[in-house]
């Protein structure tokens, strides 16, 4: 089976690359291969490589920079996954796309089914539905909703707070954290292995189109800030974690408006993917145990 895989310096992409499956021909591309803003450029790396699969794992991920840059947001998350899948239509191979809890306005305070209504809150959750609607334009893709991606490498939460723990704690102050947002964060090693099992369940017929995937449990940007100093600890990556402060969303105002509430329902996605769960302070153990040792 061959694999074109984008955004290949990507933190997702980089797990996705670390467990390739045995007798995956993989064709990774980054930005100097594929600029994933121009559609041409996307149509036509498809017509060369002829992949089996176009996993889409590259996207614009600049919440609040999307709100000023709406129309490059849309180019990427959008415009590529419609190229993809207008080509593919030609070549008969299958796409998959990677989405996110941001397509769900988060008001309604229990987990979100793969099924629900969008209703994004800002542009750069609509920049991703209006790509999950142009990658299931195309018979046969999926789209594999996930949240709060953080691992070992690249910029995320998990690694920003690392070195702010280590920050703080040499200065003796404290860390203010979101209290007020619910979600669950999930490991690019978790969410790596859920992707290459979606690629790998077959037909239309033996699975849905439309996937949700996490970490098990529930969390506020708080709770996960409290656990990485906690398990940065344990690991050794930290001599002692910082005090973390719970603000609310009112104290830290940001251009995007997010959801307070954006856990997804991963019930039938696990079953149909025949994969376990991890608690995600399980998960974020394992992460650590790959990260460099942090010094303020």
């Amino acid at each position: 089976m061959k694999v074109l895989l984008t955004g290949r310096e990507g933190q997702l992409s980089t797990a996705l690359q670390a467990s390739l499956p045995e007798g995956v021909i993989l064709i990774a591309t980054g930005r100097s291969e594929l600029d994933l803003a121009n559609q041409v450029a996307c149509r036509l790396a498809v017509l060369e490589h002829q992949p089996d699969w176009v996993l889409n794992a590259g996207a614009y991920t600049a919440v609040d920079r999307a709100e000023s840059e709406a129309d490059r947001a849309m180019a990427i998350n959008a415009g590529a996954p419609q190229a993809f899948a207008e080509a593919l239509a030609e070549t008969g191979g299958r796409l998959l796309q990677v989405s996110t809890d941001f397509v769900f306005n988060g008001a309604q305070g229990s987990p979100y089914r793969p099924d629900q209504a969008l209703d994004p809150l800002g542009v750069y959750g609509a920049t991703k539905a209006a790509g999950e609607t142009a990658a299931l334009a195309l018979p046969g893709a999926r789209v594999l909703r996930t949240s709060w991606v953080y691992g070992p490498v690249g910029k995320n939460f998990c690694l920003t707070m690392l070195r702010l723990h280590a920050m703080k704690a040499a200065a003796g102050e404290p860390l203010g954290v979101v209290a007020d947002q619910v979600g669950c964060p999930t490991a690019t090693h978790t969410l790596a292995a859920a992707c290459w099992r979606a690629i790998g369940i077959g037909t239309d017929a033996d699975g849905p189109r439309t996937l949700h995937w996490s970490d098990a449990g529930a969390s506020s940007w708080y709770d996960f800030a409290v656990a990485i100093g906690e398990l940065g600890v344990a690991a050794g990556l930290l001599e002692r974690a910082a005090e973390v402060r719970p603000l609310t969303t009112a104290d830290y105002p940001t251009p995007a408006q997010r959801p307070s509430y954006s856990l997804l329902d991963c019930t039938a996605s696990r079953q149909s993917l025949a994969m376990d769960p991890i608690h995600w302070r399980a998960s974020l153990a394992q992460v650590l145990a790959e990260v460099p040792p942090v010094t303020p």
